[in-house]
């Protein structure tokens, strides 16, 4: 049952997620908080699709030809969560934003989601998922990512430490915290581990057989773990790679698909697993260069998508392999799965997931054969190249078939000219190191 929108403070935020997965909204009177449900809470149907700097797209066409139309947002059963700065400060209701006549504004990321479990829902199939979510801690006072100092010489500590249960012991009091406010907020997060960046950590969340969910408490966990390091004095980044050489920032997606019995259609009791698991690989193979933008939606995110990382370059696929895009892992048979290991933790979860699962659910439709599963390193192999541009993403996102397929045409027309926005503020600006280069020497 969704909890009660009630609240004893003075006001409260409520809100919804655009496509680059930041949060607007609106501060409101506490009073008023009875009346979210009403439909009464009304944001111009464009803020979905501005850019990362919370500018109009040009390109939007919900802004001028259209005259910014209103869209009702709705509560989405989740809150009021305190995941804004302290318990004393304003608790916040996700929203989700519908048209004027009460259906879905399928361009929001959220309802783009529902659509693609809609689908499944339809062939009485139940996706099951869980993800995996890596950042780093960073000193909030310089200008470019530095780690965090280490405690005793109070110089940034740089140094790999996977699994270390020193660099986890060195931080507790934050993961302490972050445990607290994210079981308060019903989000279940389960174990911790130290990664190999510096100061760089993951916290990876049950397994869930409501996807919505599992996106829902993926953004929360992301302001969650913001709001903790802000409290701790230092900062989170979820940048794919804020540090050029060492490891960059992962979302990973394992998902497995259970029947009206609650059966797992992914086990036939083989190592290989059965046909429905390998034609949802197909999908999912087929699909990843025309998604990959939303995977790697900005223009730090190729930074990651790099040769010689166990980020993927290719769409390839294998078991128990860590440099396959796809990766079926090991274990019970009963728990075979797909993990799903190109998007980076900058993504929005929303359109993450559906992405992956609208991939799975054509590939299950229409039966189809992935390629030869990957053995050794599959950046070596013949696999089919990602783009790995910003501009070539959008190009092959906004082109192809297989996209139609998955998301609705306003979702993709805003989503395209949102990222072709933000790619020309880009490369209008000359940094330093052109400055550097090019001042005196030409």
């Amino acid at each position: 049952m969704p909890e009660p929108i009630t609240e004893s403070g003075h006001s409260i935020l409520a809100g919804v997620y655009d496509l680059n997965g930041c949060l607007r909204g609106k501060r409101l009177p506490a009073a008023m908080a009875e009346k979210l449900a009403s439909g009464a809470f009304r944001m111009p149907m464009s803020s979905i699709g501005v850019d990362i700097w919370g500018t109009d797209v040009d390109g939007n066409s919900l802004v001028m030809e259209n005259g910014d139309k209103d869209g009702v947002c709705l509560p989405t059963g989740r809150g009021p969560l305190h995941i804004i700065g302290s318990a004393n400060h304003c608790p916040l209701i996700p929203m989700w934003m519908t048209l004027e006549d009460g259906s879905p504004y399928l361009a929001d990321p959220r309802h783009a989601l529902a659509l693609v479990l809609q689908r499944f829902a339809d062939i009485g199939l139940t996706p099951v998922v869980a993800t995996e979510l890596e950042f780093h801690l960073v000193d909030p006072n310089c200008v470019r990512a530095t780690p965090i100092a280490d405690l005793r010489s109070g110089k940034p500590r740089r140094a790999d430490a996977i699994y270390s249960l020193a660099e986890i012991s060195r931080v507790s009091p934050f993961l302490d915290a972050v445990y607290a406010m994210a079981q308060a907020c019903g989000v279940p997060v389960e174990t911790a581990i130290s990664e190999g960046g510096s100061g760089q950590f993951e916290f990876n969340l049950s397994h869930v057989g409501d996807a919505l969910r599992a996106a829902d408490d993926a953004v929360i966990l992301k302001q969650i773990i913001k709001t903790c390091a802000t409290e701790q004095g230092f900062s989170a980044s979820f940048m794919a790679k804020p540090y050029h050489d060492e490891a960059g920032n992962g979302f990973h997606v394992h998902f497995s698909m259970l029947n009206a019995a609650g059966e797992n259609v992914f086990n036939d009791s083989t190592e290989d697993g059965s046909d429905l698991l390998k034609h949802a690989v197909g999908g999912l193979i087929t699909a990843m260069p025309a998604t990959t933008l939303v995977f790697a939606p900005h223009l730090n995110s190729y930074r990651r998508l790099c040769l010689g990382s166990l980020a993927p370059t290719v769409a390839a696929w294998g078991y128990e392999n860590r440099t396959a895009a796809i990766r079926i892992p090991g274990g019970a048979h009963a728990a075979r799965r797909i993990e799903h290991r190109v998007s980076g933790a900058d993504a929005n979860p929303y359109l993450v997931l559906a992405a992956i699962l609208g991939a799975a659910f054509v590939g299950m439709s229409e039966k189809i054969c992935p390629p030869a599963p990957q053995i050794g390193n599959a950046h070596e192999g013949n696999a089919t190249q990602l783009p790995l541009d910003w501009r070539g993403a959008t190009d092959a996102f906004e082109g192809s078939a297989m996209t139609t397929r998955i998301f609705d045409p306003s979702l993709i027309a805003m989503f395209a000219a949102c990222k072709r926005q933000e790619q020309d503020v880009f490369k209008s600006l000359v940094s330093d190191v052109e400055y550097q280069a090019y001042l005196d020497a030409v």
